[in-house]
């Protein structure tokens, strides 16, 4: 089992670094006291393989922070899990601006000026700062640049973060999908509606999967389509987004469409992304 520690300078992205660990496919729970690590840890150990990653944001608002932390850790060390710690921080007047812009006051505080809660906040930390294998300066970040610098220590590969990719075949008469992300036309492709014995077919036969692509264009334009996307996709994920939709257009949505749709969802299939397609029109 692995377990990530995500601890640090309150304002510096904690929640935003358990947003990551979400995607990457851990059992997240934020905001947790250090005395109930040793709990929860237990719990996945117990669970078969079934919670085998975790990742704990740890809380400074116990006044028995330190001493919590240090048994959690010592619980750790003892009984040989592995486990990271990472401990993310900021500038005083970035974390004052941060404070500022979204109009919350800082965790520890009663009253004093923000700074000296900061300072005092950085002081209670000093010793778990020091045990921490990753220590993460998050004043020039934006919350994609915190994402891309947890994604690269854990060097997880980018395919696997939770990202979705759904794929749905339609038919123009009847509208594009709202929710598209992505449209393309195949319409120029070979339509077997003027086909008497393969009118009453849809894409997901093989006959009209032949015909479809029994032309020079339909496969220039699905290996044009395959390099597309193999391009794409990387992009959409470091930007953090984690749903795609790709809608695939014909005229009546049944054959074409389908078809294209068929062979896309199985390749990225084989890239190892995670893709559910959606045939909305082939039964119309």
């Amino acid at each position: 089992m692995k377990i990530v520690i995500i601890t640090g300078i309150s304002g510096s992205g904690k929640s935003e670094a358990m947003n990551v660990m979400e995607d990457l496919g851990y059992y997240c729970v934020d905001n947790l006291p250090p005395e109930i690590i040793p709990k929860i840890v237990s719990l996945g150990n117990d669970s078969k393989g079934m919670l085998d990653k975790i990742a704990l944001g740890v809380d400074i608002r116990g006044y028995q922070f330190l001493k919590e932390i240090n048994n959690a850790i010592d619980f750790l060390n003892e009984n040989k899990f592995e486990y990271d710690i990472i401990f993310l921080e900021s500038e005083n007047e970035v974390l004052v601006n941060r404070y500022k812009m979204s109009r919350r006051r800082h965790p520890l505080s009663k009253g004093e000026n923000v700074i000296e809660v900061i300072e005092k906040e950085r002081q209670m930390l000093s010793e778990v700062r020091k045990k921490a294998k990753y220590i993460i300066n998050t004043s020039n970040f934006l919350p994609i640049d915190l994402r891309n610098e947890i994604i690269s220590i854990f060097n997880e590969n980018i395919k696997n973060t939770g990202f979705l990719v759904t794929i749905i075949s339609f038919g123009f008469k009847y509208g594009v999908p709202i929710d598209s992300d992505l449209v393309f036309d195949v319409r120029f492709m070979p339509n077997p509606y003027y086909v008497d014995s393969l009118k009453e077919k849809t894409g997901n036969e093989k006959e009209i999967q032949d015909y479809v692509m029994n032309s020079q264009d339909s496969v220039t334009f699905l290996e044009k389509l395959k390099d597309m996307l193999l391009f794409l996709l990387p992009m959409y994920i470091k930007e953090g987004k984690n749903h795609l939709v790709i809608s695939i257009g014909c005229t009546g949505g049944k054959h074409r469409s389908v078809t294209v749709s068929n062979i896309i969802y199985e390749f990225l299939k084989e890239q190892k992304y995670n893709v559910f397609k959606k045939h909305r029109d082939y039964l119309n």
